[in-house]
């Protein structure tokens, strides 16, 4: 039966039951004596459905609901033979259906995703007395004290600890970072994260069941099942509509004995035009904000951000724009900025690591000519050697200058600290062991942040909540106005953060654009991706993408939501005062079943249209 029910209400089969309904009221309009009553096909087309879920509902589960009320109007109007007013409740209750179901979008592939990123297979090392093999096994049996090799481009099956090797780990599936992170012997590195150079080996310390990746794809799956849909608020009232209404039918029956006065009570009551109010003002705002670069998933998630009194934001990609850049460049001893970055960028020219591509992009930009190396090698995680010009060129951080016998004055010292306090990567030149200068890179704050963020800080508070160090988020927060920052966190404390939040009554919008953020994401009571930059993984997880990366947008999302909820306050207003009115008028009989129907069918037209001005209103931000 169930089956049956969603197919008649499917889009394609409400509009066969308009088509008949139409029918039937020009014939009745223009009296034409005609055999049968068209209306009867809109009954059993929308009229079932109705009926069905709203006496399944009261006797499996207790409930009353709006589709109670309804389907007692239809019986009682079909009783008295007026079959027009039973077909016109029913088709708006139809259509009010077809409405909410559009701004719902159930297909969730984000844990798809998520499971896609998990690594398939692993590289265990059999370890004997006199010999080291390889055996590749499914990554679901890696066992905890197994030692596994991690090759140069892999992703890493499980956690635990390097034995051997030194590298760079792209940890941004766990942290958000923007710039790889160095690890050596006895640094632990995660499932799911990408080893960027050479060969490591690592001893697992916790099996595939256990492990970060697979905690993440749990964390994500558990908060998607916190989250309910909204419940109409016509069935929040049922429980008073429903017993009010057959009441007063009876009531005005017993007093005047016409059993139409009572029937066209019911058909006036049945709240059309209430159910209307919240659906047609949703999707008008959905509409409005589609034209925008903005994709709201839920209605629920509209109505929700407009309510938030905490906005919570990741850093990379999100407040900032995602991507390493020079901002500095300090020349010493009696050298010059742009010999400095001539002899970076053509250094190098072939090093694959981010930052090495960042200098030789920033040079390429400015029309600088690099030269060709004679030697180069790179050291994973520290720097580089090069040969170029017939000078011997070392460039890397503080501990990889001094590992090579090269001394840092402390003036130059103070430099590289002072960068590091502004969230910067600093990096030293050095010529035949002497430094000849310094560059340092920074990822930059997007232009909209600053202005986004001073108007959020005047109606709620913000946070930053993001994997970086403390020194890189305190600069950033500084910089782009938010209140509060948590650093360091990785993408379950990020989720704890906020549902910490919660418990004190507070409602978070979260607005992040990596997959370290899609478990906060779930969590809060909205979530916001940026979908330029943003991971496929937070966009499935998110409740609203902005397909830009203006962050003013979550401005503008707040205010179009307080607009929204506006809107469906009238469209409630108006709806009950129409219905007051028809009550009324109903009981003194100036109105009957058929001119009830008409009037009730004004009420949703007037719904309709004031839900529609929302779609082309002005919001500010």
């Amino acid at each position: 039966m169930e089956k049956v029910c969603n197919f008649l209400s499917s889009f394609k089969m409400t509009v066969i039951s308009m088509i008949f309904l139409i029918i039937s009221a020009v014939i009745m309009f223009l009296k034409i004596d005609f055999p049968f009553e068209f209306a009867w096909i809109t009954v059993v087309i929308s009229g079932i459905p109705i009926f069905y879920w709203g006496f399944r509902l009261l006797i499996k589960n207790k409930k009353m609901t709006a589709s109670l009320l309804i389907s007692i109007a239809m019986i009682a109007a079909i009783f008295t033979n007026e079959i027009f007013a039973a077909a016109e409740v029913a088709f708006i209750m139809a259509l009010g259906g077809i409405l909410e179901d559009l701004t719902i979008n159930k297909a969730k592939k984000g844990i798809t995703k998520l499971l896609n990123l998990a690594p398939k297979t692993a590289r265990k090392l059999i370890i004997n007395d006199t010999e080291v093999n390889e055996e590749i096994i499914p990554a679901k049996n890696v066992k905890k004290d197994d030692v596994i090799r991690i090759l140069a481009g892999e992703d890493i099956p499980a956690d635990g600890v390097i034995i051997s090797g030194e590298t760079s780990i792209n940890q941004s599936i766990m942290t958000g970072e923007s710039i790889p992170a160095d690890k050596t012997t006895g640094d632990i590195v995660y499932s799911g994260t990408t080893n960027c150079f050479g060969v490591i080996d690592v001893k697992v310390q916790k099996s595939y069941e256990d492990s970060s990746i697979q905690k993440l794809i749990k964390l994500v799956k558990d908060a998607e099942n916190k989250k309910a849909p909204t419940q109409r608020i016509v069935d929040k009232w049922a429980a008073i509509l429903i017993p009010s209404a057959v009441l007063f039918a009876v009531i005005v029956y017993l007093i005047t004995g016409e059993i139409s006065r009572a029937v066209t009570i019911l058909v006036v009551f049945c709240p059309c035009s209430l159910v209307l109010a919240t659906p047609t003002s949703i999707m008008a705002a959905i509409g409005q904000a589609t034209k925008n670069g903005i994709i709201i998933k839920t209605g629920e998630a509209l109505e929700t951000i407009g309510l938030c009194d905490v906005f919570a934001f990741d850093k990379t990609g999100t407040i900032t724009n995602g991507k390493l850049t020079v901002s500095d460049i300090e020349a010493f001893d009696g050298s010059n900025p742009d010999e400095i970055l001539y002899l970076a960028a053509s250094s190098e020219k072939k090093s694959e690591h981010p930052i090495g591509k960042a200098i030789v992009q920033y040079a390429l930009e400015k029309d600088f000519k690099l030269n060709e190396l004679k030697d180069f090698k790179m050291f994973s995680g520290k720097g580089i050697y090069a040969n170029l010009d017939n000078k011997r060129i070392i460039i890397g951080n503080e501990k990889f200058i001094t590992d090579n016998d090269i001394e840092i004055p402390s003036e130059i010292k103070k430099a590289v600290n002072s960068k590091r306090l502004e969230g910067k990567v600093a990096l030293l030149v050095v010529v035949d062991k002497v430094p000849k200068g310094m560059i340092a890179l920074s990822d930059s704050i997007k232009d909209s942040s600053i202005k986004a963020l001073m108007k959020l800080n005047e109606k709620a508070d913000t946070l930053l909540l993001t994997g970086d160090n403390s020194l890189t988020a305190d600069y950033f927060a500084k910089k782009s106005g938010v209140k509060t920052v948590y650093s360091g966190l990785l993408p379950k404390e990020k989720a704890l953060k906020i549902e910490e939040l919660q418990k004190e009554n507070k409602k978070v919008c979260m607005t992040g654009d990596g997959v370290n953020d899609s478990i906060a994401l779930k969590v809060a009571n909205a979530g916001v991706s940026m979908g330029t930059f943003g991971s496929d993984i937070a966009i499935e997880s998110s409740d609203i993408i902005i397909t830009g990366d203006d962050l003013i947008k979550i401005v503008y999302l707040r205010n179009l939501s307080l607009e929204c909820i506006k809107t469906i306050k009238t469209n409630i207003t108006i709806s009950m005062c129409i219905n007051f009115v028809s009550l009324t008028l109903s009981a003194l009989a100036i109105l009957n079943p058929v001119s009830g129907a008409i009037v009730h069918n004004i009420a949703s037209i007037l719904v309709v249209s004031n839900a529609a001005l929302l779609y082309d209103r002005k919001i500010k931000y």
